[in-house]
């Protein structure tokens, strides 16, 4: 095995890419920065708060390396910010902010042949959403996402496993992930089929102690996701509300609702139908307590915001398929705006 590769070692990649070293799985990282430095001084880091040891699946250790139950958990990596050093990856993990993904996609071709596959363990709609999808939006390019088609030529398709994680994590500092809680990674192919390289990424990363579900319906998966987030990350970034103030509200609560419903009245006409409620999700929500978004965080942090992934893309898909979004529009203008005011999106 040539390894798996994480671009983009941030809270998200380093709860993966710790999981799966600590669990024996040789890794290497694309990072930059002060993140380069830390993974090359400590390798991977990750404090746990629920108590579960990495490489442990059901009480069994999964890997050689031993690992305690609590503190902080290290595992090896070699890290780069020259992807044509590590050459052709088994697996490539892609779990970069939306707005940095441009700028790092073409210097991913040096980790990709024909029988690599890529992992987008990323926020809101991907790259790669509508082709093959079948339907009014078959093929359909989002000019927010992926303009001039530069993300899918140097990323293609066929190369895609669709992923969704549901897990609490943040870094507190550059290398160091800090995981709160959650566990759960959907991993599906976008045609619906249960592939042989589907089915050995999933024991791969069930391996490292994730609770994986592999999905036949992996686009609804990621819908799904993007219809709980798309409201409490832009409206925490405009407001710095952590999630139970923004649900206690009840006129920002009810403003929710209507984004969340307008994005629904879309999914069921893609394909996509959601089958809660508003006030289903929002309890769910709710039981997280006083959690503070990823976009939140970003930022506090002076960071980029994932507005196109979660907003604009949305928007633009309505617009396709002729479905009104008075909501997400003032969503997307107030966010969109406060962040340009901020250096957070261009203007």
């Amino acid at each position: 095995m040539r390894g798996i590769c994480v671009v983009g070692a941030g809270a998200v990649g380093g709860y993966v890419g710790a999981r799966l070293a600590a669990a024996g799985h040789v890794t290497t990282a694309v990072a930059r920065g002060a993140t380069l430095r830390a993974l090359r001084a400590h390798g991977w880091r990750l404090r746990t708060a629920d108590g579960q040891a990495l490489g442990e699946v059901a009480g069994q250790p999964a890997g050689q390396i031993p690992v305690p139950v609590t503190g902080e958990v290290t595992a090896p990596v070699r890290a780069t910010d020259e992807p044509a050093e590590l050459g052709p990856q088994d697996v490539v993990v892609i779990a970069v902010k939306a707005p940095a993904l441009p700028s790092v996609a073409d210097r991913i071709a040096p980790l990709l042949d024909e029988d690599t596959v890529i992992v987008s363990a990323m926020n809101g709609v991907p790259w790669w959403f509508f082709d093959g999808f079948g339907g009014p939006c078959d093929g359909l390019r989002l000019p927010a996402i992926d303009p001039g088609g530069t993300l899918t030529a140097a990323l293609p398709a066929s190369h895609v496993i669709g992923c969704v994680l549901h897990i609490a994590v943040s870094a507190p500092e550059p290398g160091v992930t800090l995981h709160k809680a959650g566990h759960r990674f959907i991993v599906g192919e976008p045609d619906g089929r249960v592939s042989a390289r589907l089915t050995a990424l999933a024991e791969t990363f069930g391996s490292a102690g994730m609770d994986v579900n592999v999905s036949t319906r992996i686009r609804r998966d990621i819908w799904y996701k993007l219809w709980g987030n798309m409201t409490m990350n832009p409206v925490s970034a405009l407001t710095g509300a952590t999630s139970d103030l923004i649900l206690d509200d009840e006129l920002v609560n009810a403003f929710c609702r209507g984004v969340m419903t307008e994005a629904a009245a879309i999914g069921a006409k893609i394909g996509c139908p959601i089958e809660e409620s508003p006030y289903d999700r929002n309890a769910v929500t709710r039981k997280l307590g006083a959690m503070k978004t990823s976009m939140l965080q970003d930022a506090e942090a002076g960071k980029p915001l994932e507005i196109d992934a979660l907003l604009t893309s949305v928007r633009e898909i309505g617009q396709a398929v002729d479905e009104p979004t008075p909501f997400i529009d003032a969503l997307l203008g107030l966010t969109r705006l406060s962040a340009r005011v901020r250096g957070l999106y261009p203007w």
